[in-house]
């Protein structure tokens, strides 16, 4: 079932989307060489209860942690570890606010010391293509225009797209319908409506978009081991365009 947010709604959101993005910006502060992700872990759930939220993926379907913390070729879903983030990393930081009952979702894919130039491209490529789909999220347009847009993009600058996760609707649950693929046909798919909220999240490979998921029941990774890259926004369909709720 998709739920049509009010305004009231919308707003409460942002809020929750405004401090998510925050916490993303305090991030970039401590991500360095010799930081381990379940330090990241502390820090995150320390800093929203610090402003009076909580993370709401924390427990939901059994998951333990606040954050998923998704290193190299892990492509989402990534358990936070005590080994220290190495040179040359790349980690995708996933989480979701819970603020007062109003929910936002945002990932962001971040180097760590001084990266390759191939990962360097495989960020920029995916971040971009998170807007390509964003400028697609219109009143009347189709789930099938985002995930065109996105999946053209990536493709012609040589990476592929993951199929098997996709966006979603959310609030006031997690993962609501619709799901939202980042590849696809024009005009196909679910039409966009005034007061849907999803997310866009689309994840980018260096090489084949074929995953799998570890021993651990969570963690997706590349088949071929190859970098994965993952940004990610909440967004409300409105009137006037796409609003960003967790924009940074």
């Amino acid at each position: 079932m998709i739920t049509i947010k009010s305004d009231e709604e919308i707003q409460r959101m942002y809020e929750a989307g405004k401090l998510l993005a925050s916490c993303h910006k305090e991030l970039r502060n401590i991500l360095d060489v010799g930081i381990s992700t379940l330090e990241i872990n502390s820090f995150v759930e320390d800093y929203l209860k610090r402003h009076g939220a909580t993370p709401e993926q924390k427990g939901y379907k059994g998951y333990p942690y606040a954050i998923c913390a998704s290193i190299n070729e892990e492509v989402c879903h990534g358990f936070p570890r005590k080994q220290p983030l190495q040179n040359g990393d790349i980690v995708t930081i996933d989480m979701v606010v819970n603020l007062d009952g109003a929910l936002a979702d945002s990932a962001w894919t971040y180097p760590i010391g001084t990266i390759s130039d191939s990962a360097k491209k495989l960020m920029e490529v995916t971040n971009k293509s998170l807007y390509k789909g964003i400028e697609q999220a219109h009143v009347g347009n189709t789930l099938g225009d985002i995930g065109h847009a996105i999946q053209s993009y990536v493709e012609s600058q040589g990476f592929s797209v993951v199929r098997e996760f996709t966006g979603h609707g959310i609030g006031p649950t997690i993962h609501e319908e619709p799901e939202v693929f980042h590849f696809g046909s024009p005009g196909n798919g679910q039409h966009l409506k005034e007061g849907m909220v999803i997310t866009i999240e689309p994840m980018v490979n260096e090489g084949e978009w074929y995953t799998y998921v570890d021993s651990n029941g969570w963690t997706a990774k590349t088949f071929d081991n190859s970098l994965s890259a993952q940004y990610e926004h909440t967004i409300a369909i409105t009137k006037n365009g796409p609003f960003i709720l967790t924009a940074q």
